[in-house]
């Protein structure tokens, strides 16, 4: 039995209440639908990110070993490549959930060593490793939103779960018992209004 008192304020205020549960479970279950949707597209592009990057990676291995064969060796050249410090953060909101946007302006290959006594294969080293850095960023991207998009549609998944299973059948409960309380004073009123009528007839 719910501790309330059966009143016809508190029913009113039940019935709101319920009302109002209802409404935030449809809302969190949009709301769980929509971040699913999103992480699944994060997924399928964190997949084609992967193969590119291993795509890349052996590319530029396979052009870093022609180029160590036909030059000796790249590390006195690899040691001009700047460090790069262009990445920046920002983000994109998904349902109140922040997806983070990485961007940088050190993406392109820039050459750092002339022409002479170095080889194609150099460059295209420098070109396929580039690439592979603008990969990663774009694969950190992506692992990050998708870390965030499941946590979020966990919590989502809680909240929705205790309001359907745990809330709403609370306030329909008590809604149940408020309003066969009430019915059954009124059928006991009605009884006595009855029987008072009866005897003044009688008199």
């Amino acid at each position: 039995m719910p501790n309330i008192a059966p009143t016809k304020g508190n029913l009113s205020r039940i019935r709101r209440s319920l009302s109002l549960a209802k409404m935030g479970y449809e809302l969190m279950d949009r709301k769980r639908n929509i971040l699913i949707r999103e992480m699944m597209q994060l997924i399928d592009r964190a997949k084609d990110l992967q193969a590119q990057i291993d795509g890349t990676f052996t590319r530029a291995y396979a052009a870093l070993q022609e180029a160590n064969i036909q030059m000796g060796t790249c590390q006195d050249i690899s040691l001009a490549t700047p460090v790069d410090d262009t990445l920046s953060l920002g983000y994109r909101s998904v349902m109140g959930v922040e997806i983070p946007i990485v961007t940088g302006s050190d993406f392109e290959a820039k050459l750092t060593y002339g022409f002479y006594g170095t080889e194609s294969s150099l460059d295209r080293t420098l070109a396929e490793f580039y690439r592979a850095k603008k990969l990663c960023a774009a694969l950190a991207e992506v692992e990050t939103g998708v870390y965030r998009l499941a946590n979020s549609i966990k919590k989502a998944q809680k909240r929705a779960n205790a309001l359907q299973n745990i809330i709403i059948p609370q306030y329909t409960a008590t809604i149940a018992y408020i309003v066969g309380v009430l019915e059954e004073r009124e059928r006991e009123e009605f009884s006595r209004l009855k029987v008072i009528k009866a005897r003044k007839t009688e008199e």
